[in-house]
């Protein structure tokens, strides 16, 4: 039996193709009923997602507001759950069934931290697999030190939403989280989560997460609307989180680090958006050269030469739409191609079966 009593948070916005599969994910979980609430907010949706959810009747909490973002969401819920812990999910997303228990032993296991992640399982619209996404093995950070921030950059991808599970008394020292964070409030939340009580991140893909054409984060065509508010989203954090942290007694050399990810992450949606001129896109990508890769190849240093060579005469806004063909066709066989860098630490990635 669990020893832990566990609170799911489900955010949730017109979510009513998929919301059903991600409540019935979390009511078949191998962890006892009686362990465990579930709580969905739904913020403002204006589709059937209500009526699904109150299907479930008792088995589920419903909580429902205006819509304002993730953040607000977050902000709604989090107060009104009873768990030790507290795990996220998407409405869009899904949980393999052992998924909270394997989180609530690991809290139990480890009382020295406050945060648990892990990978994913990436599938589409229709929720076929398209790959498995893991760490290589259990990494644990407290950013600490420069090396625990630069290390901790790509690990983001394993404290999203569906992947978070936090104390509920590191959430309370967290605190309510910024309103501007219409997106990307899962991010600050795990950044200055990690800051207080250290993270452990695990080799199992626990979550299936979704891309869809309604996703308010990921969009595959371009989407200026959808871009102005993932850049809207990552100013704030650029703005908030480092006096968080600051005052989280986090070192200013980790807070530097951290922030500049985000300033590159966030420069280049601004360019995407036709704003500044070519010099200000070589400036940023050789920013994010510096940032993301050590001991490259001879072949991929130069490949990253042509690239600045592209973006010294092209407009910002068509350099970036071509960067964003490249990465979503041709990514294996470019690098197959030209070589490649060693971003670290290194991450599993395998294709599905089929796909």
């Amino acid at each position: 039996m669990a020893k832990i009593f566990a609170s799911v948070l489900i955010d949730t916005y017109n979510h009513e193709r998929f919301i059903e599969q991600a409540i019935v994910s979390v009511l078949e979980q191998d962890f006892p009923a009686e362990d465990r609430e579930i709580i969905v907010v739904d913020d403002g949706s204006t589709d059937r997602t209500v009526e699904i959810v109150k299907k479930f009747g008792l088995r589920v909490r419903l909580l429902r507001k205006e819509n304002g973002g993730q953040a607000s969401a977050f902000n709604a819920g989090i107060p009104e759950c009873k768990g030790e812990i507290v795990a996220f999910l998407d409405g869009d997303d899904w949980w393999e069934p052992k998924k909270l228990a394997v989180v609530a032993a690991e809290f139990e296991a480890h009382h020295e931290f406050g945060t648990i992640g892990h990978g994913i399982l990436e599938v589409n619209e229709s929720g076929r697999q398209l790959a498995v996404i893991t760490r290589e093995r259990v990494y644990e950070s407290r950013l600490s030190n420069s090396q625990e921030a630069r290390e901790f950059l790509p690990l983001r991808a394993f404290l999203g939403t569906s992947r978070l599970a936090v104390r509920t008394g590191v959430l309370r020292q967290v605190g309510p989280l910024p309103q501007e964070l219409k997106i990307e409030a899962d991010e600050f939340l795990a950044t200055v989560a990690t800051a207080m009580g250290g993270a452990r991140i695990l080799d199992q893909p626990l979550t299936s997460y979704r891309y869809h054409s309604g996703n308010q984060f990921q969009f595959g065509e371009w989407n200026p609307t959808k871009a102005r508010r993932k850049f809207d989203s990552l100013a704030c954090i650029i703005r908030e989180l480092p006096p968080q942290l600051e005052r989280t007694g986090v070192g200013k050399d980790v807070i530097r680090i951290l922030r500049d990810c985000v300033h590159v992450d966030t420069e280049r949606l601004r360019l995407s958006l036709g704003e500044g001129w070519p010099w200000d896109t070589v400036r940023i990508e050789r920013e994010a050269y510096r940032q993301a890769y050590r001991g490259a190849t001879l072949g991929y240093y130069l490949f990253h030469a042509a690239v600045l060579g592209a973006a010294a005469v092209l407009p910002p806004n068509v350099f970036y739409r071509l960067r964003h063909w490249y990465a979503a066709n041709d990514v294996a066989r470019a690098r197959e191609a030209f070589g490649s860098a060693n971003p670290i630490p290194s991450l599993v990635v395998r294709k599905a079966r089929g796909s």
